[in-house]
């Protein structure tokens, strides 16, 4: 698309961040109060909500906790804004379920304190109101954490049921839910890379893959996943082929799952391509981010994945208020774009068309 089309709010002093792959001890600064700026908007309340998923019904919204202290599962009340910690909590439940997740060590370490990060979510719609939510855990083990998430209390209510722990070095980042409770999810980066690998996967190189999980097979790579980066994930309706993420490459790649011969192909985003939402259209929103130092920005971009087609709709400078865009959802006619330092949400007005 022109620049025309794109939405550019430029707000505030621009400050340089570098973009890094591994954010998790990033503190929590918070501008001064959670007003407007110009025609951006804030959700304020969060601890570095890096990914977004919503609730079904339109009432909720739940937000991760990448920050230094504070991080959580929170969820939001789309009408009033206002934010409730769901986990962990003094009245946190469990009730595991030892057939799906028979390796699981038990319920996450109430000792973890600060040490706790929620980073990827899914939220896999079930029925009567009662789905199930699979999360990226870092903390005293790198896990995917699985609870069945009630919609029917108010606000919801989270009851943790099990884990899978991931084998080292997977650098969990992002995940799905699958319909026998088992997942995929993408290793960005392996843990404890050195700095000089991490730049060689930001200029394109293959450093890390997408897994999937179940009961009885474990953990195995997915065909044909190697990938920069590969950061935000998504899957189709029956299942059969994945999105990923590129941020090294900064493309969206799509996928087959599951297919005899690997089908692949990418289509450029011109960012660094972080988490992947389907918007209610049947496009994907794409985040992330671009520029650099002291010119940063974050972006939302929507991806027609039948016709691979790609176009920017927002493009915001960092500032004092809000940098570092890492997730994008639609919620009515906003655009509510989390990031993984701070401790609000920024909310843009959707454009008018959203088709391509």
């Amino acid at each position: 698309m022109t620049a025309s089309r794109s939405i550019t709010v430029s707000v505030g002093l621009l400050i340089g961040l570098a973009l890094t792959a591994s954010l998790a001890t990033i503190a929590v600064p918070r501008a001064a109060g959670c007003d407007a700026v110009g025609n951006v908007r804030f959700i304020c309340d969060q601890a570095g909500p890096e990914d977004l998923f919503p609730v079904p019904g339109g009432e909720w919204v739940l937000s991760s906790g990448m920050a230094a202290s504070g991080a959580a599962i929170r969820v939001i009340n789309v009408r009033d804004r206002t934010t409730t910690v769901l986990f962990p909590n003094a009245g946190a439940k469990s009730r595991p379920d030892t057939k799906i997740y028979s390796t699981c060590p038990g319920p996450i370490d109430t000792s973890e304190k600060d040490k706790f990060r929620a980073h990827g979510l899914y939220l896999r719609a079930g029925s009567g109101g009662v789905h199930k939510l699979f999360v990226v855990h870092h903390g005293t083990r790198e896990s995917i954490e699985v609870f069945d998430l009630d919609a029917r209390s108010r606000p919801p209510a989270l009851t943790w049921i099990g884990c899978a722990v991931a084998p080292d070095p997977i650098g969990l980042n992002s995940v799905v839910g699958l319909p026998d409770g088992g997942f995929v999810t993408t290793n960005f980066t392996p843990r404890g890379v050195d700095p000089a690998v991490r730049a060689k996967m930001m200029a394109g190189e293959n450093l890390g893959e997408v897994w999937e999980w179940h009961t009885a097979t474990g953990w195995k790579i997915v065909p044909g996943s190697e990938a920069a980066g590969p950061n935000g994930l998504e899957i189709s309706k029956d299942g059969k082929t994945l999105y990923i993420g590129g941020w090294g490459s900064q493309t969206v790649i799509r996928l087959s799952r599951g297919a005899a011969q690997v089908k692949r192909d990418s289509v450029p985003a011109g960012f660094r391509v972080d988490n992947l939402r389907w918007a209610p259209n049947g496009l994907l929103l794409a985040a992330g981010q671009g520029g650099a130092p002291p010119s940063q920005t974050s972006h939302i971009g929507l991806f027609n994945p039948a016709t691979m087609k790609f176009e920017e709709v927002v493009r915001h400078p960092y500032n004092d208020a809000f940098g570092l865009g890492t997730v994008a959802i639609q919620v009515g006619k906003e655009y509510w774009l989390g990031s993984v330092r701070g401790d609000r949400i920024a909310i843009f007005p959707a454009p008018g068309r959203q088709s391509n």
